[in-house]
């Protein structure tokens, strides 16, 4: 059996759900805000490359919302814990102000949670955890891209382009990684997929 065949999956919240999903909220807000301090180098840096090219740092604010869905699996996880966690980064301060945290995080919870919505919360593998932090990257591209009315083709389309590659690899493939190792300790052993690590 693999970790998408769910016979023991149910799309009903628990406590335990709502309890994890929160705490992986509050971590990746307070990682959101760190992030925010340190993040001006190398968006200089990869600006310097062309324009846009500041897309490839992204994936370190879109990880909260496909990290939740994946672990407690359950509809809304992913919007939940990114909306929850750019509630917390603004709530710390940072230099961008409600729009460039909590309403962009709202947003990139939203294009995330559809990767799962997709395949109407059936499909929990690696395949849908680097679609959902794809998703979340083109989220975040169209608030910037929306907000920015300045910017140009080009620089849409790399924006849009870095943001998606860093999604699927942070937000995709690094939080797939990092859920298995979870599982693998048994510390998700109350959670469908710490369960269906045991069984792979």
């Amino acid at each position: 059996m693999t970790a998408s065949s769910t016979n023991d999956h149910s799309n009903k919240w628990r406590i335990v759900d709502i309890v994890v999903a929160s705490i992986i909220a509050v971590a990746s807000g307070v990682i959101f805000w760190g992030w925010d301090i340190v993040c001006a180098a190398p968006l200089t840096v990869l600006e310097a490359v062309t324009p846009g090219f500041e897309g490839l740092v992204n994936g370190f604010w879109l990880f909260g919302g496909p990290l939740a869905a994946i672990i407690v699996r359950k509809p809304g996880a992913a919007l939940y814990a990114e909306t929850l966690a750019a509630f917390l980064e603004l709530t710390l301060g940072n230099q961008w102000g409600v729009g460039g945290s909590l309403i962009v995080g709202i947003c990139q919870g939203l294009f995330a949670e559809l990767a799962f919505l997709i395949f109407r919360y059936a499909k929990w593998n690696l395949g849908t955890t680097v679609l959902s932090g794809m998703l979340a990257g083109v989220g975040c591209a169209l608030y910037y891209w929306l907000t920015n009315p300045a910017w140009g083709a080009i620089r849409v389309l790399w924006y849009l382009g870095t943001s998606i590659v860093s999604g699927a690899i942070i937000a995709g493939l690094i939080v797939w990684a990092v859920c298995r190792a979870l599982a693998a300790t048994g510390v998700l052993d109350r959670f469908e997929s710490g369960r269906a690590e045991a069984r792979v």
